[in-house]
Parts: structure tokens; sequence; C-alpha cells
């Protein structure tokens, strides 16, 4: 038997693809299923905008994973009977002074070289794109293959899902400890007892390197990093911007705007705080700043909910996939900023390892053994 520790988006994605490929797994989330950073997640599917220099194998692997996106989105839908709110209509980054441009044009140059399709915009394209955002815009890049999904709906069709097709929902149970005997997995230790597994994946987020009985060599360095959120109401499906609209890098972050039914989501922060998940004043305060920058308009909307919610960074920020050095231990953590993005790949990569005993080659770089 295969047991998952952890329910957020990789943990429900892989038990599904584990389900439905004939196997019984066991998923134990130590709260409620899809409701850690999953939940407080933007639902970003942005390998092209998200490229930076020093981080081109990261890039190939985030490509390989939007390209998975349509067909895991279709599938997920039909076998949940739940709309994702799925748009892969295209991401825009703006450029609002002379020194944004020449970013705009440095990261172009870029994205281009890697053979990104994105393209540079001037400020008439821009505006017919998104009327209603600041008349001060002088430039765009806008890549037209990625795009966005409404995470919480994402996170409720795969329970579902992952339920629908066989697997096993422990809520609210905490594993304390992997069970390792002669290198080799035994089982888990949990509020209930110990209960026997073959094999175990850890995929409990930015708590994976907390979990007991991991010793050096497989225990994940694996650290939290908060990111703040903030829901602007609109009035019905007002579609006040029609794109996730990013704002030009600032010395307090990346901020970012995201159209869902009735709202709009402003983003984010990138906080080194532990396990803190407090909302502040300053971090607040910087994102509508960034936002209010590009849209005026977001000054006479409501704020309807504000959040935060711990991304899992690893060592390189790239994931921890795969096979470690103990027998039947498996690691599907570390996936920073790009958890919904990777959500497929990553249970495809997951059950090939776990059903046939195969790394796919095009992941072997991203296992716990490169540290």
């Amino acid at each position: 038997m295969i047991a998952i520790v952890g329910g957020g988006v990789i943990g429900l994605s892989t038990g599904w693809y584990l389900a439905r490929s004939g196997e019984r797994p066991v998923i134990f989330e130590r709260g409620e299923a899809g409701r850690g950073a999953s939940w407080a997640s933007a639902g970003m599917l942005a390998p092209n905008m998200e490229a930076e220099p020093g981080e081109e194998r990261l890039t190939t692997f985030l490509l390989e994973a939007r390209r998975r996106w349509d067909k895991f989105a279709y599938e997920l839908e039909r076998a949940s009977d739940i709309s994702l709110d799925y748009r892969s209509d295209g991401i825009l980054m703006v450029a609002l002074n002379r020194d944004d441009v020449e970013y705009l044009r440095s990261h172009y140059r870029f994205q281009r070289g890697l053979g990104l399709d994105v393209e540079l915009l001037d400020s008439d394209a821009v505006h017919a794109m998104e009327p209603y955002i600041t008349a001060d815009v002088m430039a765009g890049l806008f890549s037209k293959n990625d795009g966005h999904v409404d995470c919480r709906r994402l996170v409720t069709a795969l329970k579902k899902a992952f339920i629908d097709a066989g697997g096993v929902l422990r809520e609210h149970t905490e594993v304390e400890k992997i069970v390792v005997e002669d290198g080799k997995v035994k089982g888990v230790y949990c509020s209930s007892g110990f209960q026997s597994f073959e094999k175990v994946v850890i995929a409990a987020g930015a708590w994976s390197g907390s979990i007991g009985g991991l010793t050096a060599g497989v225990k994940p360095n694996v650290r939290p990093v908060r990111g703040q959120m903030i829901a602007l109401g609109t009035s019905g499906e007002d579609a006040l911007i029609r794109h996730a609209i990013w704002g030009p890098p600032r010395n307090w972050g990346p901020t970012y705007m995201v159209p869902r039914r009735g709202r709009i989501l402003l983003g984010t922060t990138v906080e080194e705080m532990g396990f803190d998940t407090s909302v502040t004043a300053g971090g607040i305060f910087n994102i509508l700043r960034g936002c209010r920058e590009i849209a005026p308009f977001i000054s006479d909307l409501p704020i309807t909910e504000v959040w935060a919610g711990l991304r899992p960074g690893s060592e390189d920020d790239a994931p921890i996939l795969g096979p470690t050095s103990v027998e039947g231990l498996y690691m599907a953590t570390g996936h920073f900023r790009n958890g919904i993005l990777l959500a497929p790949l990553t249970a495809e990569v997951l059950t090939e390892c776990l059903i046939k005993g195969e790394m796919p080659e095009y992941a072997r770089s991203f296992t716990i053994g490169r540290f």
C-alpha cells in the first residue's frame, strides 16, 4: 500500500493519478485537505513569465508541466463535475516608466533566447487588451501561452476525484514519524498509531522537513516562504481586467492582479518569516501600492478577504521529486511558487516511480540526491 503525507494540490494530484491507475493510496492531512498553501495560491500557470536567468533547467521542466495542463483540466472537470475556471489566454506584464521598459526589453530578449513565445507591445496595444488600466503604461510584455486557474476550485475538484476513484483521505491526522528499518520504509506513525505501508510519499509542503524519522540525506531542507494576498469584490461578472496582469519588479517585491468570478486577486509578498501566517499592514500596503500603480480603479473596490500562505521553498527553489536512498520513500515537495503549475507533472512522475519503478529521464535532476 501507498501512503501520501500531505493533502495539498501535490498530494491530491498524485493520489488521484495513483487511484485511477488501480492503486488505493491513503492521504494523511494534518488539517483539511487543500486548505494550506494550495488554497492561498493565486493559481498562476506561468512558465514563460517566471523564466529567470540561472533557472533554465527549471524553466524547461515548468514548460513540460504547462503542456499537460489542458488535458489535466479537461479530465479533472469531467471526473469531478466541477468547473476549475481554468484560463489559458495569456499573462501581461506592464511597464510604467523607462526603467520598467528596459527591464521588459531585457526580459524579452532572455525569454526569446530560450525559444519562449512572448511579444513586446506598445502602449496602444496594451490598452486595447486592458482598457481600464492606467494611462501611464508605456509598454507591455505578453505571454499568450501562460494562464491561471482557480486553485480553490482545483483542490475541491481533486479531493472529489480522488475519493471517487477509490482513494482514502484521512484529514486532521498528522503523521508524526516515518518508520524506517534497515534502510526500508515500514509505515507511518500518526495520532491513531502505527500503520504499515510499503511506500510513502512526502508531499507535506513547507512541513516536509519537520516529519520525524527522516535522517540526513532523506530529510528535505524545505523552508516556508510567506505570501500575502488580497481579494477585491467586483460587481457581478464585470471584467475590469481580462488577463492576469503583472507589475514590473519593485524594491518591495512583485505585484500582480488576477481576474476571478466576481472578484480580483491581488498579490503578493515573498517573505522569510518561518511558519508565521500573519497578515501584516506592511504587506498589504505594498500589494495595494503596486497594484494601484497599474489600476487606479482598485481604490473604489471593497476588500472582501485577506490571507497569507506558506510556499515550500527548497535550497535552489526547485522541486524535490522521486525516490530517495531509503527503499520505499519518495519525495514530492519544495515546489515553491510553482506548485499549482507542477501538480499534473509531479503526479505523473510519482506515479511512474511508484507503479513502474522508473524515474522519468526528464525529472531525474530533481531528486533529493542533487543536494
